[in-house]
């Protein structure tokens, strides 16, 4: 049996953007299986006392040229959003409303693509249906399911549960109990998918 690599992802961070560019490549070589675990990073701050890297001048700075060697080792575009940060409910609502469907893998890269490669302001549902779209995707129908209250309950759970794990950040992935945090912490999760 495979293991799992749950990946607690918002698509407002471009440190989970930049692990999950390169999460499937990684399962694929250890034959483990990739888990998407929507949440709501703004929910998990605000929960534990957090704060965005970039509200600390020189945390912010450190980061951007951080972010700027993961993005030329992993050889993955990397534009930071102009919009940043973005108000992601919306995003994250889709994103979890297509979960275990045929589209998920599309409807994550359209957003993902629209948040870091080619920026735009996911906050603006216009932006969001144009995103949608573009992608061949069906945006009415998906921000339908997005604004359904199973989905929002669901979105809200997933957050809950990733605070009472000991999330404070994203991207996070855990190996069964074993938690990693950070894009630069996947040669970690691969070790221990190898165990």
């Amino acid at each position: 049996m495979s293991k799992k690599i749950e990946f607690l992802f918002d698509v407002g961070s471009p440190t989970a953007y930049l692990a999950w560019s390169q999460l499937p490549a990684l399962c694929e070589r250890t034959g483990a299986e990739l888990v998407y675990v929507p949440v709501l990073l703004g929910g998990i701050f605000k929960a534990i006392g957090n704060k965005a890297p970039g509200t600390i001048p020189a945390k912010g700075m450190y980061m951007m040229r951080d972010l700027a060697r993961y993005s030329a080792r992993y050889q993955v575009p990397l534009t930071m959003n102009p919009h940043f940060p973005v108000n992601t409910i919306t995003p994250m609502r889709i994103i979890t409303a297509a979960i275990g469907t045929p589209e998920q893998d599309a409807v994550i890269t359209a957003l993902y693509n629209a948040m870091w490669r080619e920026p735009c302001n996911l906050s603006d549902a216009n932006e969001i249906t144009r995103v949608l779209n573009e992608a061949g995707l069906d945006a009415q129908a998906w921000l339908d399911k997005a604004a359904s209250g199973e989905v929002k309950e669901q979105l809200k759970v997933n957050t809950e549960a990733a605070i009472k794990r000991g999330v404070f950040g994203a991207p996070t992935m855990f190996v069964g109990n074993e938690m990693f945090f950070g894009q630069d912490r996947l040669d970690f999760v691969e070790e221990e998918v190898k165990k």
